[in-house]
């Protein structure tokens, strides 16, 4: 067998095992999922996880920065060619962006838990964390310059976006079908933004 085959093989695995992980982590909640559930969902051995991945820790952190690239991608692709000063327009693009997933809400939340309880992987999701931050920021103040304003505080920025999409998250699961919450999270971004940028003169 080819290196190439070998590593689509390898990538293909990979990639199995983080979807089935997902299923599994959603069904039974992250503290209660095991590797052979994963390997039995995906149809692998414990000796084709172990060659990708350490832990469950390490198959989370992957399955994270995997679907924050896509998240990115998206977000990148939805702000692109605002070029108006309409607010209300990019607000729902940033949001069609980065819609509430009950799933991916529930597992992430009791991940963080997990986290919370073991110092150095607390460490290595604040630093993911951070770099998911300066990467959306420039974006987000990019598309924000084409509307004619500029970000004063890009740090603060970026923390005020992830606690507002966070706190606005569970607020629209409580209440899925409640237009007003929508409507309140779409007006809490738009503060959000207002109040950490200004007018180009």
């Amino acid at each position: 067998m080819t290196a190439a085959r070998i590593t689509v093989r390898r990538a293909e695995t990979r990639a199995r095992l983080l979807a089935a992980a997902f299923a599994v982590f959603a069904e039974e909640g992250f503290g209660r999922a095991s590797v052979e559930q994963v390997c039995d969902r995906a149809g692998f051995t414990r000796g084709a996880f172990y060659s990708n991945f350490s832990s469950l820790d390490e198959l989370f952190l992957a399955m994270w920065e995997e679907r924050s690239a896509n998240l990115l991608a998206d977000l990148r692709a939805a702000l692109e060619g605002i070029d108006s000063a309409d607010a209300d327009e990019m607000i729902r693009r940033v949001l069609r962006a980065i819609p509430v997933d009950d799933a991916w809400f529930r597992v992430s939340l009791e991940f963080t838990a997990h986290a919370l309880r073991n110092p150095a992987l607390r460490e290595a999701m604040a630093a993911r964390e951070e770099a998911i931050q300066r990467t959306v920021v420039p974006i987000v103040a990019t598309a924000l310059a084409r509307a004619g304003r500029r970000v004063r505080d890009r740090t603060a920025l970026g923390h005020a976006l992830v606690a507002i999409h966070d706190g606005t998250a569970a607020q629209v699961l409580l209440r899925p079908g409640s237009r007003a919450v929508r409507r309140r999270r779409e007006q809490l971004f738009r503060a959000v933004l207002e109040s950490y940028s200004e007018e180009i003169p």
